[in-house]
């Protein structure tokens, strides 16, 4: 059974064979390790960006997209708007997991028709035991004209998920604190290596007598970068905190 699966913009690519154990266990064995070591403030991945998948199960076709999804907010926003994508398909099943992985506190799923059990459960117990945390899951359903059974549908539901999480990109989740960082001109350079260098966010910034930027901060490095700014500025540059960032990112449309 061949499985296509693609990232946009870039083409479409056919995969055969798969071992999502041995990736799933590599990731929390990185993360972990990392963790222990000072480099991470927290031990498991987050997806990036939009990843969807296919499968034909016995002329059915299973179109399966997941995304990063850290609030149950914006799971229940993804959820609709795949929905609205796939207005004809015959179901529309999900499952989110808005939290670290394993954890329950704020999950959701749904079988959209499909009989009770069959769907979202499925796809809600491979995303709870993948290392993958703040994650949502749709799959849309084409029905082929041949019944799958109550086995076969759980299998093809947790199949996609399982396909999809297998190939998308993921990254170690970063606690970030806001603040707003004010230097002087002659310091910029400074600064923008710095923040560079300590892998510090810029969602905003403005030049007048001096320069202000806003920034999400790794929370772990908090005190080390804001004590950085003293020493670089010669105790003329600030770093205060906020509740949130008041631009988009600098990269945003």
């Amino acid at each position: 059974m061949s499985v296509k699966f693609w990232t946009e913009p870039e083409a479409k690519v056919t995969i055969e064979s798969y071992n999502l154990l041995s990736v799933f266990s590599e990731k929390r064995s990185w993360a972990v390790a990392n963790v222990r070591r000072g480099m991470l403030d927290s031990p498991y991945f987050i997806p990036v960006g939009t990843h969807r998948v296919q499968e034909t199960i016995r002329r059915s076709r299973f179109i399966t997209t997941v995304s990063h999804a850290p609030t149950s907010d914006s799971a229940n926003e993804f959820v609709a708007r795949l929905r609205d994508e796939f207005c004809d398909a015959t179901h529309n099943c999900w499952a989110f997991v808005s939290g670290p992985p394993g954890n329950t506190k704020s999950i959701g799923r749904s079988d959209d028709g499909e009989p009770h059990g069959t769907a979202g459960r499925a796809m809600l117990k491979v995303l709870l035991h993948s290392g993958i945390g703040e994650i949502v899951a749709v799959c849309a359903r084409y029905y082929g004209g041949v019944k799958l059974g109550t086995g076969g549908l759980s299998r093809a539901y947790s199949s996609g998920v399982k396909f999809a999480l297998e190939s998308m990109a993921t990254e170690p989740k970063i606690d970030r604190t806001f603040a707003v960082v004010i230097v002087g001109y002659r310091s910029v350079g400074a600064i923008q290596h710095l923040m560079n260098e300590m892998d510090i966010t810029v969602s905003g910034e403005n030049y007048g007598g001096s320069v202000r930027y806003e920034c999400g901060i790794p929370t772990a490095s908090f005190g080390r970068f804001s004590s950085a700014v003293a020493d670089v500025t010669h105790g003329e540059g600030s770093v205060a905190r906020i509740q949130h960032p008041v631009g988009p990112p600098l990269d945003s449309p």
